[in-house]
């Protein structure tokens, strides 16, 4: 019986897989039998109609007729559709591989920190590290740029053409040496960044003097305002950046609050923060002389005004060569002391021949009352009692001389078109383009201690009559490692007076006494207009003779 039944289950096993087999077949044949009618779900095949019978059906362009040459022809088809299949997947499974390995090596950092925190904190260590390696280094880039400046010390210049100059500037006005289309030597800032520099530099120092600073007196309780600002200098080198010197009102007289900030291309920095007591520093005005007793009074009236009434932080030393119009000289000094209670001068006579060099130098060296701050000065000079606290605050014994430039006066005749016209001389000190001019070839006004002036060696006594000893000094502080501050000084002017270049003076001296002669007359412009003057009278003549022939 189990045999029976086991032969009848193979049997019906093999009877359904015959039947599975022949449907399989029939499928196969109905799928895969190519069909030549126009119902086929494939691509279709490009045909064309016989001439005359477009749209109508026909057979294959180029291709045999019959069923066999349709079959042949959409095999080589399907061959073809399939190879670009293969090389389509193939493109596929590559992008696919690419992305999976780069996938890969993203998710191992990932995969790395949750495994280890530990590593993923030094990764997050080493990045903050760079980070800060970098900050340091930039902030060692700027104090190198800043110990490279001529900030804390001098620099050693072979000639006076080697110094960059500072620009001083106020809250209105800026003073300038380089002269260009649209600038003068007294204008407001024209360009915007140029106010928003000097706007960013005021605002910072402000916010510097605010912040309370627990080591400075605690009971300092001043608030500093842009009024407090007196005025700042400037100066670019190209190669380093820009320095500020800036000079505030302090919490008492006398007292100022000097701040030096400066900006190595970069973020402005804080040099220096310091207040500056000038209540005691007095200035020893060294004032050479020979003859022009007249000029004297005028330059005692201006010194009665300003150093007596105003600053009173004065001594005035005159040295004077020869015996004439001697008396009238100390006629005048005794004038000002009996009228004013003013002691404070000294007079010393010379009977040798004028030398302006020997002069300073003799005024200086007879001081002896301490290290003294010197200005040397001349009798056409006038000087405003500003000028005075800009000389104090930008010296400093063993560190700074202040070489200012001052405003030159151009001809009062050749300005104001006659001399009945000419205003009085308060008037006449404005500074404007056909007014005069920034004497940056001279160096004869300076401040300095009188420790520096003997240490450097003085004058040359040897340069005798006009020009020569003012430079020779100057290249000796230029060639030292003291700080030389050469800037324009808007409460500094120098009086026009008719120069004689004597014959007596060597071809050098004389050819830089008529240079001078000749800058001081007037502006460019009107000595042009001073040269033309005949053709400009000859035209206006016709213009006035046309004028009158046209009239009835």
């Amino acid at each position: 019986m189990l045999r029976r039944g086991l032969v009848s289950c193979l049997s019906r096993v093999g009877a359904v897989l015959v039947l599975v087999c022949c449907s399989l077949s029939l499928l196969y044949v109905i799928t895969c039998s190519p069909h030549t009618d126009d119902s086929l779900t494939g691509p279709q095949l490009p045909r064309t109609g016989p001439a005359g019978s477009p749209g109508g059906h026909g057979v294959l362009s180029g291709a045999p007729q019959g069923p066999s040459g349709g079959r042949e022809n959409y095999q080589a088809l399907l061959q073809e559709r399939e190879e670009q299949h293969r090389q389509h997947i193939s493109s596929l499974k590559k992008q696919i591989a690419q992305l999976k390995e780069a996938l890969q090596e993203r998710g191992e950092p990932i995969k790395g920190e949750k495994e280890s925190p530990e590593k993923g904190g030094e990764r997050q260590a080493g990045a903050a590290a760079i980070e800060e390696r970098s900050h340091t280094d930039l902030q060692e880039f700027l104090r190198s740029q800043l110990s490279r400046a001529e900030v804390h010390s001098g620099v050693r210049l072979p000639s006076e053409y080697s110094v960059v100059p500072f620009e001083s500037f106020t809250l209105q006005r800026v003073y300038q040496l380089e002269m260009g289309l649209t600038r003068h030597p007294e204008e407001k800032p024209v360009r915007k960044d140029r106010r928003d520099e000097i706007n960013e530099v005021l605002e910072s120092a402000l916010q510097t003097l605010n912040t309370p600073n627990l080591s400075r007196d605690r009971t300092a309780s001043k608030v500093y305002s842009p009024a407090d600002f007196i005025e700042g200098i400037a100066r670019t080198e190209k190669d380093k950046g820009t320095l500020y010197d800036l000079s505030f009102r302090g919490e008492q007289p006398q007292q100022f609050r000097r701040l030096v900030l400066y900006r190595p291309f970069g973020p402005l920095m804080k040099v220096s923060d310091e207040r500056v007591q000038t209540q005691y520093t007095l200035i020893n005005i060294i004032l050479p002389l020979s003859h022009r007793a007249d000029k004297f009074r005028h330059f005692m009236h201006n010194f009665r005004e300003v150093c007596i009434k105003q600053d009173g932080r004065v001594h005035l030393t005159v040295v004077y060569f020869g015996r004439d119009q001697i008396s009238e000289v100390r006629g005048t000094l005794e004038n000002t002391s009996r009228e004013l209670n003013f002691q404070n001068f000294t007079l010393i006579q010379l009977n040798e021949e004028f030398s302006r060099g020997r002069g300073l130098d003799v005024g200086a060296r007879a001081w002896k009352g301490g290290n003294v701050l010197l200005f040397f000065c001349d009798v056409d000079i006038i000087f405003t009692s500003d000028f005075l606290n800009t000389c104090r605050l930008n010296t400093q014994p063993g560190k700074k001389v202040f070489y200012p430039v001052l405003f030159s006066q151009f001809n009062p005749a050749v300005i104001y078109g006659s001399s009945e016209h000419v205003p009085p001389v308060e008037q006449q000190l404005v500074i404007k383009k056909d007014t005069g001019f920034w004497r940056d070839f001279g160096f004869g006004m300076t401040c300095q201690y009188r420790s520096d002036f003997i240490n450097i060696g003085g004058f040359d006594v040897d340069i005798k009559g006009w020009g020569g000893e003012d430079v020779h000094l100057y290249r000796k502080y230029l060639h030292s490692n003291l700080l030389v501050i050469r800037a324009p000084s808007r409460g500094l002017f120098h009086l026009w007076h008719e120069k004689h270049c004597a014959d007596e003076l060597p071809p050098d001296q004389y050819k830089m006494c008529m240079q001078s002669k000749a800058m001081n007359e007037a502006s460019h412009g009107q000595l042009g207009m001073l040269l033309f003057r005949h053709e400009i009278e000859a035209h206006l003549r016709k213009q006035k003779q046309r004028s009158a022939a046209k009239k009835p």
